[in-house]
């Protein structure tokens, strides 16, 4: 285990980090410990009580958050003709085909969101070894495989988040940065839960959300009351 630093240690002697806190205390205690030198991202982290081995347990989408999160994404969209036109038109960064697949090939990820319509996916499949290790390979269920470009780029650049539940069933799910309000962050939190609840899978079993923490880059964990949201 890594110990932990000066910083660190002060920081958890200022709360109870087996006291389970209403989403806007622990928020708030999240904004005031936070220590870096730059705006840290929040994030949420979810233990949900699902089997992901089952296929209709498996939880994967996308949300926009009505604050958004504080960055900017580089959207790069594959798409031809009007769409491509779309695309540019919508705000993407990068539009095109087989030239920015090349560049991939040779190194370049100067992105952050890829979006693509239908179409390209046969070209773009070709780099699922490179992409898929970086999650940034598109999805349906993401709406980043989309006819749709104007919206997937709106959408991206609004604030829109992903959410994926790993092999444990956990979440994590950035909410914002430390630099934001209370209120705005806790409004984020509140709109993400619902998704969360929304797209609970019929055939879970027991306890949805076992366990739900907010942190933030390089701080602390901080337990929320579920029902406080």
């Amino acid at each position: 285990m890594a110990k932990k630093s000066k910083k660190q240690l002060a920081v958890a002697e200022k709360f109870d980090k087996n006291q389970i806190y209403a989403a806007d205390e622990a928020v708030k205690i999240i904004q005031e410990n936070s220590y870096t030198n730059f705006d840290a991202t929040v994030e949420v982290a979810y233990r949900l009580g699902i089997d992901v081995k089952k296929n209709d347990q498996q939880i994967r989408g996308a949300m926009v958050l009505p604050n958004g999160t504080g960055n900017t994404q580089r959207v790069l969209v594959f798409a031809k003709g009007e769409k491509a036109e779309e695309a540019r038109a919508a705000g993407a960064d990068y539009v095109g085909e087989q030239e920015f697949i090349d560049k991939i090939n040779e190194g370049w990820f100067e992105f952050d969101v890829i979006v693509a319509t239908p179409d390209m996916m046969g070209q773009i499949g070709r780099l699922g070894r490179v992409l898929g290790p970086k999650g940034l390979m598109p999805n349906p269920k993401t709406g980043t495989v989309t006819q749709d470009v104007t919206k997937a780029v709106t959408d991206i650049k609004a604030g829109q988040v992903t959410y994926r539940a790993d092999k444990s069933g956990n979440v994590h799910v950035p909410i914002g940065k430390v630099s934001f309000s209370n209120e705005d962050l806790v409004e984020n939190f509140k709109a993400l839960h619902e998704t969360i609840l929304r797209v609970k899978p019929a055939s879970a079993k027991g306890t949805y959300v076992r366990n739900l923490v907010v942190t933030s880059t390089m701080g602390p964990g901080v337990k929320v009351d579920v029902n406080s949201l």
